[in-house]
């Protein structure tokens, strides 16, 4: 029995262009092999979809499907629609060359474009045509999204807008800069969606790998004669840590598993001076100092 390509996309005859597209971007959606992995009846229906669709679509084939609709001669022949040529089981056939006519009644022209092009099927000869139904593409819709620091550090869920779609994208905890992930089916029309991951920068952390680097300013005095010092981690919570007495700026502090998905955390020592000239008491300070604990802090550079 003929498809009611009208039926298949669950509208009228007086659906609009609009409805139809519609229609047809839902139902592709719901039906597309690649979110139903293994069912055969979600393929064919989504063959039947898309058959539908290309007729539907097509102002020319829309007019002769609305003319001539169940009534044409063999309409439910084969995937793509109308047949025209031999065949058997009992269903009357037409004549390649009252194909042709009624292609040039209803669109007048002649040369290339007949009804082959229209219908699937070569121009002359008795056999039934191959006509070709469309087959689900692998196609890919690919896209960029700016993810924080911290969502691809720990994990989350980010907003993208491909289209005039809204979609949640789950970020796994430790994604990379300039890694892919892979949306499958959630484009318009059911195709993938590739996103790839550009990760903003911090305003205080650094990434290495599964490491994360943090500059933590200490004064001279918490350098020579250590301290403690309070310092947040990728998780938002903050641990209270030590400052070895000798410490030299550059020095790096190890947070064992503090980083990114087992990664470490490094305080990273940067020493600071007080903004402005010394007094002359802070200059006598210091003299002492250098005198009691003079070295040479050049003695193992590489350049002397």
């Amino acid at each position: 029995m003929a498809k009611d390509y009208y039926a298949v996309l669950g509208l009228g005859k007086s659906a609009t262009p609009e409805e139809i597209s519609k229609a047809y971007k839902k139902l592709a959606r719901e039906n597309h092999p690649d979110r139903n992995p293994g069912d055969k009846a979600a393929e064919t229906r989504f063959k039947e979809i898309q058959n539908a669709y290309d007729v539907l679509n097509d102002p020319k084939k829309k007019a002769t499907y609305d003319q001539f609709g169940s009534e044409m001669p063999n309409m439910g022949g084969g995937p793509g629609g109308f047949n025209f040529g031999g065949g058997g089981g009992g269903m009357p056939q037409v004549d390649p060359e009252m194909a042709q006519e009624i292609f040039k009644r209803f669109f007048g022209g002649g040369g290339g474009g007949g009804a082959e092009d229209l219908f699937g099927g070569p121009r002359g000869g008795r056999g039934r045509p191959t006509g070709r139904s469309r087959q689900p593409q692998a196609e890919t819709i690919d896209v960029e999204a700016r993810v924080p620091f911290l969502t691809a550090a720990i994990g989350g869920t980010i907003g993208l807008r491909v289209g005039d779609r809204e979609l949640d994208v789950k970020v796994p905890a430790g994604f990379e800069d300039g890694k892919k992930l892979r949306l499958a089916g959630q484009g318009e029309y059911g195709e993938d969606i590739v996103v790839k991951v550009m990760i903003e920068p911090h305003a205080y952390f650094r990434r290495e790998g599964k490491d994360v680097l943090l500059d933590v300013p200490v004064s001279i005095p918490e350098a020579v004669l250590g301290g403690k010092v309070s310092v947040p981690t990728v998780e938002g919570k903050r641990v209270e840590v030590k400052i070895p007495p000798g410490s030299s700026s550059g020095g790096k502090i190890r947070l064992t598993g503090m980083g990114i998905a087992g990664g470490n955390q490094y305080l990273v020592i940067k020493i600071m001076l007080p903004k402005g000239k010394p007094d002359d008491e802070a200059k006598r300070l210091i003299e002492e100092y250098a005198k009691a604990n003079g070295f040479d802090a050049r003695a193992d550079v590489a350049w002397k």
